[in-house]
């Protein structure tokens, strides 16, 4: 079924949504306004450290500094996703069983989401969109993979979320949907590496950080449709501090 056939779904599992980034829905905060991101340190105690952390997200990926990283390697399958859109953005929520390994940690992936323009600038440009892949290990770490989008050829790999978009509020399946989640990640995966926090409230810190440096491609239309619907959702860049990023050799 599609989501013109059921505008509002049923709720995903309380585990799920606990998983997920800190859910929105209701929240007070948006990206521009007297509610932006300028003020969310102001808005609620909860989201303090959006004004007083000193390792915020995103950045401005300028200098970096070469290392022998270890390798990311993603264990993703075919996934029935529920698409939800949280008022903030679209969100593609993905049952268990998709992972990444990386420097002795084990993640796995709860969800991905996008932003427009991204959220991350390389030598003081953003690309179009961003796509960020959240992830947990057992200890309950966050990890987000950033895979930068430019306009270009459509994206068929990604073709079925963009094909249905639900308006805000809205949880959408649909029958037989299964999206090949290693298709989304481009060839190459060599990547920046920092510390960071979410870039959303409460803009929680000790969040690993890895930002493809090859990007994917969606087709302008498919930038645009998500534009009209969601609008610009990125936080400005933040603060570099004292943070060292390094970048895989």
């Amino acid at each position: 079924m599609t989501h013109a056939a059921r505008p509002l779904l049923a709720a995903l599992t309380a585990a799920v949504l606990s998983a997920a980034l800190p859910a929105v829905a209701a929240s007070p905060w948006e990206y521009t306004g007297h509610k932006g991101a300028a003020h969310w340190g102001e808005i609620d105690a909860a989201f303090a450290e959006c004004a007083s952390g000193h390792q915020q997200s995103p950045i401005n990926i300028d200098k970096t500094v070469k290392a022998a990283l270890p390798a990311l390697s993603f264990h993703y399958g075919h996934a029935a996703p529920t698409i939800w859109n949280n008022g903030h953005t679209v969100q593609v929520n993905v049952p268990a069983g998709n992972r990444l390994e990386v420097g002795g940690q084990r993640y796995e992936l709860l969800q991905f989401h996008f932003h427009t323009p991204s959220e991350e600038h390389i030598q003081g440009k953003p690309e179009p969109m961003v796509a960020h892949f959240v992830h947990k290990n057992e200890a309950g770490e966050l990890g987000v993979v950033a895979v930068l989008i430019r306009a270009g050829r459509s994206n068929a790999a990604l073709a079925p979320v963009f094909e249905h978009l639900p308006r805000a509020g809205e949880k959408v399946t649909v029958d037989e949907l299964s999206l090949d989640l290693g298709a989304v990640l481009p060839k190459s995966l060599g990547y920046y590496d920092f510390a960071g926090s979410l870039t959303t409230p409460p803009c929680s810190e000790g969040v690993h950080w890895m930002v493809l440096k090859e990007p994917v491609t969606l087709s302008a239309r498919q930038i645009a449709s998500f534009r009209k619907l969601v609008g610009k959702n990125a936080r400005p860049v933040q603060p570099l501090n004292a943070r060292v990023v390094q970048e895989s050799e």
